[in-house]
């Protein structure tokens, strides 16, 4: 049993997480954009947490997911679960085609490729209006139930009854990445990022592992991105700006690189706290950057970081105090 709960020791850690958010949070929507926007950060750690590779290019999948899903709900309608499906067929299609490019340069030049990728989509997005709406984005998304036959199996009308679809969504797309992350492909992106030219030089085919690591993190920045548009009934053109893919690699960033719970930390805290920030001060933006500086400064493992060390602190002091406990009385050093 004890060897079960350490196995699935992060699975069961995130479960809590999304059964508790309904007991401590008032708003379903924000509920659920935590949930999406950790979907979009589990897939960003994939390639900067495991991989190693810096990418601004993640609006361009999120965005397309948002697109994908509208237009096939609205100007072609589908049953919403095949929806869902080709926005992550769309996103791991766009991850393919800028990762096959990005990945033949590296370091600096490696961000400047997806971070141009990023503007380009961006401009493309905005000159389509007869496809993408343009500036005004898609609007009136449906968000249908699930249904066979005609008999509703899952209402998604309510925010709190969409919350609990995102949820399910969600602790499935976490459990297929643990299983990505432990598996051999997994440990070998950790050691492409570790040391790529020793990995190189025992024989991985390193642009391939590369491209392989795009296309997963984009089919799943995809699939946040459609289940973000399906929440808000619109799929606008911030969704694939740069802002957006700088806002998915600080969530990652401050929860922390190279585990996907710490993704969700990110999100989180980045949604929560800009939400009770905004409340405050309409210039909350401002207060929100000095808590990522102290973040950045004082955190540079992210929350995950912080809530290890307190943890491995606890038991140190703990087990010390067993050590003293058992220590029998008069044994200690005399003068």
């Amino acid at each position: 049993m004890t060897t079960i709960l350490r196995k699935h020791f992060h699975l069961l850690l995130a479960l809590a997480f999304v059964l508790a958010m309904p007991l401590t949070m008032q708003s379903g929507s924000l509920a659920s954009e935590v949930l999406i926007y950790g979907l979009a950060a589990m897939g960003c750690n994939l390639l900067l947490g495991h991989t190693g590779l810096l990418s601004f290019g993640q609006g361009i999948f999120f965005g397309l997911g948002s697109y994908t899903i509208a237009l096939t709900l609205t100007r072609w309608p589908l049953p919403m679960p095949l929806a869902l499906a080709l926005a992550v067929v769309a996103g791991a299609v766009g991850a393919a085609l800028v990762g096959w490019v990005a990945i033949r340069q590296r370091g600096t030049y490696f961000v400047m490729l997806t971070l141009a990728f990023a503007q380009m989509f961006y401009f493309l997005a905005y000159s389509m209006p007869g496809l993408t709406g343009g500036d005004n984005g898609l609007m009136d998304i449906p968000r249908p139930s699930l249904a066979v036959g005609g008999f509703t199996l899952w209402p998604l009308t309510s925010p709190w009854q969409y919350y609990g679809f995102v949820a399910v969504v969600f602790l499935v797309a976490f459990w297929l990445l643990q299983k990505v992350s432990a598996s051999v492909f997994g440990r070998t992106l950790l050691a492409v990022r570790d040391n790529e030219e020793r990995a190189g030089a025992i024989g991985y085919d390193l642009k391939l592992l590369k491209l392989q690591a795009f296309v997963i993190s984009g089919a799943v920045t995809g699939l946040a991105g459609a289940l973000h548009a399906m929440m808000t009934g619109i799929a606008p053109l911030a969704n694939a700006e740069y802002h957006t893919s700088e806002m998915i690699l600080v969530m990652t960033v401050i929860g922390g690189t190279g585990n996907l719970l710490a993704s969700l930390l990110g999100s989180a805290f980045y949604l929560i706290v800009g939400d009770w920030l905004s409340t405050l001060w309409p210039r909350w933006l401002l207060l929100l950057g000095v808590v990522l500086m102290v973040i950045s400064l004082g955190m540079q493992r992210g929350l995950w970081g912080l809530f290890e060390s307190v943890w491995d602190r606890l038991r140190g002091a703990k087990h010390a105090k067993h050590a003293t406990d058992a220590t029998p009385a008069g044994t200690g050093d005399k003068a």
